[in-house]
């Protein structure tokens, strides 16, 4: 008896059929043509040759025709079907949007839609992905021979999932979220998240949320909560940054070339820097704030340079090229705002001490302390305030880096290899592929509890939490969760987290 065959088999082999039958009867249809356009075979005896009369010709194909006349609405792209009835692959690509300079006033930015308004928002399958699976659980946490630890696993792991709605629900931004962060207020959770097309989402977790239908009660409707959300780029919106000593300024970088300063009290977003040749197309990966004043910016680009912005010089911003490849990511040391770690495709965690600047003309930059190369591109490099470095690389790893001794670093010192060698290599599937924002560890910034601990989405749908030893404290899972909460990060200060996935819906554990 033959095996029964997949659905994926028996299309196949349909169409093969399919395709086959059009080949031959396109053939055909040619041979036909051909005949019918080919001249009369010469007549021997009559001195006088009539014309042939013209042979119709056949059409293989029907001849294109314009939407409008054939009845269809704007919206089917002149094929006859929708545009959401096309898969996404077969879509043309869209043109690429241009970056839009000066002053915007976001009141004349709101995005119309269904889910979002202004009111309240400032008061995939991976091939090693095994969705639902989890690889830290309570018999992990049963097993800790460690008091201590022990019980920091417990009080994170009982973090909860949002009751407020489901995370389809909770659309903040459009589409993919590429950038997320929690503004630092302590009062209400607050979460900000920018997305693909360069529109900033707010959501606010304290407002009123409806009441829960009985189980009765199948046809209600529950009301779907506010979101804020503005276009304040053209194009993918790379990092956001609410500064903690100034919490009325929402920092946001983009693929657009720009870096811009939203206040939230007048709702304007300002431009800060673009390059002064409109040409230019240099895509900013990641920005970074100096703690000693709110007026340096620090950024990285996806054409491998590093850049310094003072609000408060009228110079030029300083830049610095440090590779050939694209830095997809860079953090400043928290209390030593001189150090960068910059992550680059390049396969390398680079160190460099703003310190001291080597070299002239271009070929200025940032003196080269140390470096340790990866097996594959590394993501992400992220400092934490006591000093630990952690990488994500496509190497399916997280390392951890101890740099606790930095403030001893003198300018320009050359770090050893044993000194740039990671503390720790956890095993972590970091196969993002296209449609899985890349994924990046992001430290507490400064939390209450003294713990330091940073959090990193995990394929399976979950987002993990580890120490500065590498421990692993929590895997942070909840119902409703249908997508890999890919962007995560904590709350500068509480125990807070948030996720955001590629259809820009949002996870949020309290």
């Amino acid at each position: 008896m033959a095996p029964e065959l997949s659905t994926f088999e028996a299309r196949r082999r349909a169409n093969v059929v399919n395709n086959a039958k059009l080949l031959k009867d396109s053939a055909e249809v040619a041979a036909k043509m051909r005949k019918a356009a080919a001249p009369p075979p010469r007549a021997a005896a009559p001195k006088k040759r009539k014309a042939a009369e013209p042979a119709p010709r056949t059409r293989v194909m029907p001849t294109r025709q314009s939407a409008r006349l054939a009845g269809a609405g704007s919206d089917t792209n002149g094929t006859g079907l929708k545009l959401e009835d096309i898969p996404a692959e077969l879509k043309p690509p869209e043109p690429k949007r241009i970056r839009t300079s000066g002053d915007l006033q976001l009141s004349n930015l709101q995005v119309e839609g269904q889910r979002w308004s202004s009111t309240g928002a400032l008061t995939s399958f991976v091939q090693g992905a095994r969705p639902g699976v989890r690889t830290f659980t309570e018999e992990d946490i049963k097993d800790t021979s460690d008091s201590k630890l022990k019980d920091l696993r417990k009080g994170m792991s009982d973090l909860k999932l949002y009751e407020g709605w489901v995370p389809n629900d909770i659309k903040i931004t459009p589409e993919r979220v590429y950038a997320l962060t929690f503004h630092p207020i302590q009062d209400k959770p607050v979460i900000l998240a920018g997305d693909k097309k360069g529109t900033l989402g707010f959501f606010d977790a304290s407002q009123e949320t409806p009441p829960q239908p009985d189980e009765d009660d199948e046809d209600v409707d529950i009301p779907l909560p506010q979101v804020g959300a503005f276009e304040v780029h053209s194009r993918t919106i790379s990092s956001i940054k609410v500064p903690m000593f100034d919490p009325n300024s929402v920092l946001t970088s983009s693929y657009d070339s720009s870096i811009r300063c939203l206040d939230l009290q007048s709702q304007v977003s300002r431009q800060l820097w673009e390059p002064e040749d409109d040409s230019v197309d240099v895509g900013i990966s990641c920005i970074d704030v100096s703690p000693e004043t709110k007026d340096v910016i620090v950024f990285s680009t996806l054409d491998g340079n590093l850049g310094r912005l003072d609000r408060r010089s009228k110079e030029k911003a300083d830049m610095w090229s440090l590779s050939d490849n694209k830095i997809g990511g860079f953090s400043l040391h928290p209390l030593l705002p001189h150090l960068v770690a910059t992550a680059s495709l390049d396969r390398t965690l680079k160190i460099w001490d703003l310190r001291m600047i080597k070299g002239k003309g271009e070929l200025r930059h940032p003196s080269l302390l140390g470096e340790h190369q990866s097996r594959l591109s590394v993501s992400h490099a992220s400092w934490s305030r006591g000093g630990h470095l952690a990488t994500s690389s496509y190497d399916d790893t997280v390392k951890v880096y101890d740099m606790s001794g930095a403030a001893k670093w003198k300018p320009g010192q050359d770090l050893s290899d044993e000194q740039m060698r990671p503390a720790h290599s956890i095993p972590h599937n970091n196969q993002t592929g296209r449609w899985v924002t890349i994924l990046k560890p992001q430290w507490q910034a400064r939390p209450a509890d003294g713990v330091e601990k940073f959090a990193i989405a995990n394929m399976n749908r979950f987002v993990d939490i580890y120490d500065g030893g590498a421990k692993q404290l929590a895997q942070l899972d909840g119902e409703g969760i249908t997508a890999v909460p890919a962007v995560a990060e904590f709350h500068p200060t509480l125990n807070w987290l948030a996720g955001g996935t590629g259809s820009g819906k949002l996870c949020l554990w309290m």
